[in-house]
C-alpha cells in the first residue's frame, strides 16, 4: 500500500514538472469581488431622562388693591343679553321718578330723563324739588329747585359739550327775636336765583402731538331777587402734553369776571367788579413709586399780582400698599355773593371786593389693612390773607350776617378719614376735621368756622332688594357775636339719620328716610336751629 502511494506522489510530481516546463510565459490574473461600501452613520438618539420631581411651592406675588373705589356707591351687576337688532348703542333704563312726602310738609320729587344712543349725542334732563314749613318758629320754610339739561354730540376725534341750568333757593331770615320784632314775609324773604349756561369742546383721543385740551365757557346770571344781582363769567382753556410716560406738561389759562350791583339799599346802591386772571404751568412726573407736580400761579386781580406755589406729590410704597403724600399748594378764592351765600344763605348784601388767597404746607399718609380697610391721615398749616368770617347783624335785628374780612389768620389742620368696603354688600366711610385758626388781626374769634366736624354714613345690602342707610354729622362748638360786641359760643349739634330702599321688582322701588333721629335742634349759624325728628317716604320708578 504504501508503495502504490509513493508511486502515484511521484508521478504527480513529474507531471506539474513538465507542465512548468511547456509554458514559461503564462500570466496570472487575479480578480477580486471585494468593493468598498460607506457605512451609514449612526442617528444619536437622546433619550430624556424623566425630570426629578419638585416639592417646594413657587408662589408668584399677586396683590389685590384695596376695593375702595365704591364708596357709597353700589356697582351693578353685568349679565349677558340678547343681540339687539338695531345699530344704536342698548343703554337700558335710564329714566326715574322718585317722589315722596313727609313730615313738616315736606313734598319731594326727584326725576331724570336721558336721550340719546351714546355713539353720537347723549342728552340728560334732571330735576329735583324739597320744601318744609317749620312749626315751632315763624317763617322758619325753605324749598330747594334745580333744573339742568346737560348734554354731548360726539364727533371722530372731539366731544362737544354744554348745559344749562337753573336754580331756585328760597329762605327767610327768622332768626330775630319774635318778641321783639314782627316781619311780613316778603321782609324777611331770600330768593336766590341762578341761571347758568356752560359749553366746551374735549379731545376723545390723543393728537398727533400727543396734546389733550378741553377749553371751555361759562356764563352766570344770580340775584337775589329785588336786592342783588351778580354775574359771572368763566373762561377755562386747559391744554396737557405728554412727552412719554414719565414726563408730562400742562398749562391752563382761567379768566374769572364777576359783576356785583345792589338794588334798594338805602341810603346808596353799590356796584364793583371783580376780575380776576391766572396761569398756571405745571411739569408732571410719574413712575410707578412716585408721582410729583411741579408748578405756580401767578394771579392778577385788582391791580396786583400774586404767585402761589403748586407743588405736590406722593411716593408709593410696597406696591401702594403705602403712600406717603406732601405738598406746597395755594388757591386763590374769589369771595362772590353766589359764592358766600352757598356757605351761608342767610347772608345780607355782601358789599366786600376782598378775595381770599389761601396758602397750605401738608403731609400725609395713606395706607390699606386688608383688602378692605383704607386709612387717610393729613397734617397741614394753612395761611389765609382776607379771610370771609360771618357775623351776626348785632348793629340791628341780628336776623342776618355780615362778611368781616380778616386779613391774616393761620389754621392747623388735621384730617383723617377711614373707609371699609365688603364686596357690594357692605360698605363705610368716616372722617374727622379738626381746625385750630390762630394769630387773627382783624378780629377776635374765628366767626362763624367749625373747629371740629366728623362725617359718617353707612351702606348695607342684607339682601339683593334691601338696601340700609345711616349717616350722621357732628360739629363742635362755633364763636359768633352778641350785641354789644359780646364774644359768645354757640354749642354744637349731632344728627343721625337713618333709611331704607327696597326693590319690589324691576320698575319699583320703596323707600324710607328718617332724619335728625336725635331730635337735636342744633344751630349751625347762631339764631337758626334746625328742624327736629322728621320722617319721608315714598316710592322710586324706573323706565
Amino acid at each position: 500500500m504504501q508503495n502504490k502511494i509513493f508511486f502515484i506522489t511521484l508521478g504527480l510530481s513529474f507531471s506539474f514538472a513538465a507542465m512548468a516546463q511547456r509554458d514559461t510565459t503564462q500570466s496570472i490574473t487575479i480578480t477580486s469581488s471585494y468593493k468598498p461600501v460607506l457605512r451609514y452613520a449612526s442617528k444619536i438618539n437622546f433619550s430624556g431622562s424623566p425630570l426629578q420631581s419638585d416639592t417646594e411651592k413657587n408662589v408668584a406675588p399677586y396683590n389685590i388693591p384695596a376695593q375702595n373705589l365704591f364708596y357709597a356707591y353700589r356697582p351693578i351687576s353685568l349679565k349677558p343679553l340678547a343681540l339687539q337688532m338695531d345699530t344704536n348703542l342698548y343703554l337700558g333704563n335710564r329714566n326715574y321718578v322718585k317722589a315722596g312726602f313727609g313730615s313738616y310738609s315736606t313734598p319731594f320729587a326727584d326725576v331724570g330723563f336721558s336721550l340719546g344712543d351714546g355713539k353720537q349725542y347723549l342728552l340728560n334732563l334732571t330735576g329735583n324739588y324739597i320744601g318744609s314749613k317749620g312749626k315751632d318758629i315763624e317763617q322758619q320754610d325753605y324749598s330747594k329747585m334745580n333744573l339742568t339739561a346737560a348734554g354731548s354730540y360726539f364727533l371722530t376725534n372731539q366731544e362737544l359739550y354744554g348745559s344749562l341750568s337753573f336754580t331756585k333757593n328760597d329762605y327767610n331770615l327768622y332768626g330775630y327775636d319774635h318778641s321783639l320784632y314782627h316781619y311780613d314775609k316778603n321782609d324777611i324773604a331770600q330768593k336766590f336765583q341762578d341761571v347758568t349756561i356752560k359749553a366746551g369742546v374735549k379731545n376723545k383721543t390723543e393728537g398727533p402731538y400727543g396734546i389733550n385740551y378741553d377749553p371751555n365757557i361759562e356764563l352766570s346770571f344770580f340775584s337775589n331777587i329785588d336786592h342783588v344781582r351778580e354775574r359771572n363769567l368763566k373762561i377755562n382753556l386747559p391744554v396737557q402734553k405728554y412727552f412719554n410716560e414719565t414726563f408730562s406738561a400742562k398749562l391752563e389759562v382761567n379768566a374769572d369776571l364777576s359783576s356785583y350791583t345792589t338794588r334798594g339799599i338805602i341810603p346808596n346802591n353799590y356796584t364793583y367788579d371783580n376780575n380776576a386772571i391766572s396761569f398756571s404751568p405745571s411739569i408732571q412726573f410719574t413712575k410707578p413709586f412716585l408721582h410729583l407736580n411741579a408748578g405756580v400761579t401767578p394771579v392778577f386781580a385788582k391791580g396786583k399780582s400774586t404767585i402761589l406755589p403748586n407743588i405736590f406729590g406722593e411716593i408709593n410704597v410696597q406696591d401702594n400698599a403705602f403712600i406717603i403724600q406732601g405738598g406746597l399748594v395755594g388757591n386763590y378764592i374769589k369771595n362772590t355773593y353766589q359764592y358766600l351765600s352757598s356757605i351761608n344763605p342767610y347772608l345780607l348784601n355782601a358789599n366786600t371786593p376782598h378775595n381770599t388767597i389761601e396758602t397750605e404746607v401738608y403731609g400725609g399718609i395713606k395706607t390699606s389693612a386688608g383688602k378692605h380697610l383704607v386709612f387717610n391721615a393729613k397734617l397741614g398749616l394753612v395761611t389765609y390773607k382776607d379771610l370771609a368770617l360771618f357775623i351776626n347783624d348785632t348793629a340791628f335785628d341780628n336776623k342776618g350776617f355780615l362778611v368781616s374780612n380778616e386779613k391774616s389768620v393761620n389754621n392747623l389742620r388735621i384730617h383723617g378719614s377711614i373707609t371699609y368696603l365688603q364686596q357690594d354688600k357692605f360698605s363705610m366711610n368716616a372722617a374727622l376735621t379738626l381746625n385750630g385758626y390762630t394769630g387773627l388781626k382783624s378780629n377776635a374769634r374765628a366767626w362763624g368756622t367749625i373747629p371740629m366736624e366728623f362725617k359718617g354714613d353707612a351702606r348695607w345690602w342684607p339682601i339683593k332688594k334691601l338696601m340700609l342707610k345711616g349717616d350722621f354729622y357732628m360739629f363742635g362748638l362755633t364763636k359768633y357775636l352778641e350785641k354789644g360786641n359780646i364774644p359768645k359760643e354757640e354749642e354744637g349739634g349731632s344728627d343721625l339719620s337713618f333709611g331704607a330702599e327696597y326693590k319690589i321688582n324691576k320698575q319699583f322701588s320703596a323707600w324710607l328716610d328718617a332724619n335728625n333721629v336725635f331730635n337735636d335742634k342744633y344751630q349751625r349759624w347762631h339764631g337758626y336751629p334746625v328742624y327736629g325728628f322728621n320722617v319721608m317716604a315714598g316710592i322710586l320708578i324706573r323706565f
